[in-house]
């Protein structure tokens, strides 16, 4: 069973680019978001004490499972969506984050002492040449990037940080009160960030509820728990991995839902990703 999971947590996680271009021309990114972190505090905290769940005894613990909550979910959600809302292109955005994994596999051998050897590293080069490939056609042309690239750069650094600080340093929490921490910090500084430089903005459509239920369910809930477990379970290279595969995902996604093309040098990508991986993951 726990062989499908990554593979689950791929496509799970690919959903997400989805909900947002639902939710997002209907709400301000940062709006949505906070509102997303408190439905999932409302649902694992019920859950949490009706199962009886337990919490961090130490207060360092629940320090560190807030710290690596506000890195995964504010910093990098946060870039992701305000680089989307500000009109940077797809394929820029996957791109850019696209870079973790072999930023992760830079930082883990002195940060965790992790070993990536040769072959792993030809991997990640190989992964990332055909994240390049897939979303080449959907780079965009003229578009005055600078300013919309910095949300997506923060998110980078968000997700490669927030994978390394929880491998390190929160090691075997429990998933349902974890959760409650995680978000809890996130819907902190996200409010912070609303009052401080936007305001709140919802529009309450039957299209935009779909996407918030979709996101907390499927992905806050569903993927977050998963990318927690691989995190616990496997080297933060082999997990980073795994993200070279979500905008493949999302293509095909995409593809079926909105008719989106799929360029035969995408599907080339594609090939060289999924190799890049399985070089990688392999024993």
């Amino acid at each position: 069973m726990k062989r499908i999971y990554p593979f689950l947590f791929v496509f799970l996680w690919s959903t997400g680019f989805i909900g947002a271009r639902f939710g997002l021309p209907f709400s301000e990114p940062l709006s949505f978001l906070l509102i997303r972190y408190l439905c999932v505090i409302v649902l694992m905290t019920t859950i949490a004490v009706l199962s009886r769940a337990p919490w961090p005894q130490q207060p360092s613990q629940w320090w560190h499972i807030g710290i690596s909550g506000l890195l995964i979910h504010a910093i990098y959600l946060g870039g992701v969506f305000l680089s989307i809302k500000h009109g940077l292109p797809a394929g820029i955005s996957a791109l850019v984050v696209g870079m973790q994994p072999l930023l992760t596999a830079a930082s883990a051998g002195w940060l965790l002492g992790e070993r990536v050897n040769a072959r792993q590293w030809a991997g990640l080069t190989l992964g990332f040449i055909g994240l390049a490939l897939v979303v080449s056609g959907k780079l965009g042309v003229g578009a005055e990037l600078g300013p919309m690239l910095i949300p997506a750069l923060v998110a980078l650094l968000g997700i490669t940080a927030g994978t390394l600080y929880q491998k390190r340093f929160c090691t075997g929490f429990d998933l349902r009160t974890g959760s409650v921490i995680q978000f809890g910090s996130s819907a902190i500084v996200t409010a912070v960030a609303i009052a401080l430089f936007t305001e709140f903005q919802i529009t309450w459509t039957g299209q935009f509820v779909f996407a918030l239920g979709w996101l907390v369910l499927v992905l806050s809930i569903g993927a977050i728990s998963l990318l927690n477990l691989l995190i616990h379970s496997g080297s933060a290279v082999n997990v980073a991995s795994l993200f070279y595969l979500t905008p493949l995902s999302t293509a095909l996604i995409a593809w079926f839902a909105f008719g989106e093309t799929l360029p035969p040098l995408s599907l080339v990508g594609m090939v060289l990703a999924v190799g890049g991986v399985y070089l990688v993951v392999r024993r």
